[in-house]
């Protein structure tokens, strides 16, 4: 049996992915996956994803340069997410410029989402605009 026969692909072909920083832990995005992007991931070392917006691959940094080098993959006891160790380039894996997807905190209180991560470097300053 080939290791992706394994992965239970949703009726999309996808599976979910998490992108853990392998030093300290942080969640630091979800994303998705089909069998080429894993494959693509498990070959080469570097984090690559489906795009269900785009409907393509997509090598995460290839525009920013926040390239995902991945440690070590694992797949859940269900077989429907993937978790990755990786080490985060440039220290920012959010297109929001700042280090996690998961910048916002949920404040009881408030009840509300509030901000409480910075942004390390302006969007406009990593994204090209062609």
């Amino acid at each position: 049996m080939n290791w992706l026969d394994e992965v239970k692909w949703d009726d999309k072909g996808l599976v979910a992915a998490i992108a853990q920083d392998a030093a300290s832990g942080r969640v630091l995005m979800v994303a998705w996956m089909n069998r080429d992007s894993l494959a693509l991931t498990a070959e080469t070392g570097v984090a690559h994803y489906w795009s269900r917006s785009r409907g393509k691959l997509w090598k995460k940094g290839e525009d920013s340069g926040h390239l995902q080098t991945v440690k070590e993959l694992r797949l859940d006891c269900d077989g429907d997410v993937v978790v990755m160790q990786i080490e985060q380039a440039g220290g920012i894996a959010c297109h929001t410029g700042r280090e996690s997807c998961f910048y916002r905190r949920f404040d009881s209180a408030r009840q509300d989402w509030v901000v409480v991560d910075a942004v390390l470097k302006d969007p406009d300053a990593i994204y090209r605009k062609d």
